[in-house]
């Protein structure tokens, strides 16, 4: 409770108006306290809580160890990439101090398939050397100089990767303490022109399957092309005239005649084809046209039947309407009709014959 009291003097001192009924409850839901047994007894010592300056409520409040996502134990430090001695038949390779920086590369080109290895021992030859970097992947070629370095080109670009893990290691031909059978290796990327032309290749090749993905995905898109347009002849002008006279092959037929006659196919010779054509067009055209008026009155013909049939409906609706209201008004009398009534009745009935079109 002292320490209760003493959050409460803060807050006053703060002029926070934060209404606290019981201050050992708000304590402990606000201030993250460590949780309490039912005697009272604090379940976690003070000595594990850390404290911590909240300034949206101008305090210090406790940390909980015991809340999620929080550890006061320091996550372990990651281990260092500890390399091994690798053991090989002629030479054995030594990892460099682990406390030494990292040997440093150049930026690697684009297609790299070829390593830079110096430092190699004055007796190094390339039996050894194919050897040693045969472990990273398959070796495509090695051109070594007179001096102590050489250049190897392998089959993927992986596998570069795999020798540049082996620069900074020393490499100790057989057992001997020579100096000249013992060096520090370094690899690194290398320049090479055969790299870069099939990398070049490589990536056009790439765009020219993008390409051809992007045609034919356009070629899908578009809208399909109409026919081609046959060219003149007699005898193709004999078939068209003929078309022309079809009721199903008439639009096809006129868009081959409007195409010839853009082309500028019509001349003296051919004059008599295209008029003939021409006037069976016309014929045509003319036929179509008759036949729609027929239509037309036709439709008419039917729309007036139609209104005379519902007009009559509508009167026998009506004529039934009233035989209904005549038969429940005489209904509700108790005598029987006189002549007088039967006649009154009927005239009514008479008013609507059937067949009267309002």
């Amino acid at each position: 409770m002292a320490s209760a009291d003493g959050v409460g003097h803060l807050a006053a001192e703060n002029h926070l108006n934060v209404p606290v009924p019981d201050p050992g409850a708000w304590t402990m839901n606000n201030l993250s306290i460590g949780p309490v047994s039912l005697s009272g007894q604090q379940l976690v010592s003070d000595s594990l809580c850390v404290q911590r300056f909240d300034p949206m409520l101008g305090l210090i409040t406790p940390i909980n160890p015991m809340m999620a996502g929080i550890s006061l134990v320091p996550p372990p430090p990651v281990p260092p990439d500890v390399k091994e001695i690798i053991h090989c038949t002629s030479c054995t390779l030594f990892p460099q101090n682990p406390n030494l920086p990292p040997p440093s590369t150049r930026e690697r080109p684009p297609g790299c398939r070829t390593v830079f290895v110096g430092g190699l021992p004055e007796n190094s030859t390339e039996e050894i050397i194919r050897e040693v970097f045969e472990q990273c992947g398959e070796i495509t070629a090695i051109r070594k100089s007179k001096k102590n370095f050489c250049h190897i080109r392998f089959n993927n670009e992986f596998m570069v990767d795999k020798a540049i893990y082996l620069s900074g290691y020393r490499m100790r031909i057989g057992s001997s303490t020579d100096k000249k059978d013992s060096g520090r290796i370094h690899v690194d990327f290398a320049q090479a022109r055969d790299d870069l032309y099939e990398w070049e290749c490589k990536q056009r090749l790439l765009a020219r399957e993008e390409r051809h993905r992007r045609q034919v995905h356009e070629d899908q898109q578009r809208a399909p092309s109409p026919p081609p347009i046959i060219h003149y002849s007699e005898h193709e002008a004999a078939l068209l005239a003929d078309n022309l006279k079809d009721d199903l092959k008439f639009s096809e037929a006129t868009s081959v005649l409007l195409t010839w006659i853009d082309r500028g196919e019509v001349n003296r010779r051919t004059a008599n084809h295209f008029y003939s054509m021409i006037q069976s067009t016309n014929s045509h055209v003319r036929r179509l046209m008759s036949e729609k008026a027929q239509h037309d009155e036709e439709m008419e013909r039917a729309r007036e039947a139609f209104r005379s049939a519902l007009l009559t409906v509508l009167a026998q609706c009506k004529f039934s309407r009233t035989v209904v209201m005549v038969t429940v008004t005489h209904s509700g009398k108790t005598h029987l009709h006189t002549p007088q009534e039967l006649s009154q009745s009927k005239e009514k009935l008479l008013m609507f014959p059937e067949g009267v079109i309002l």
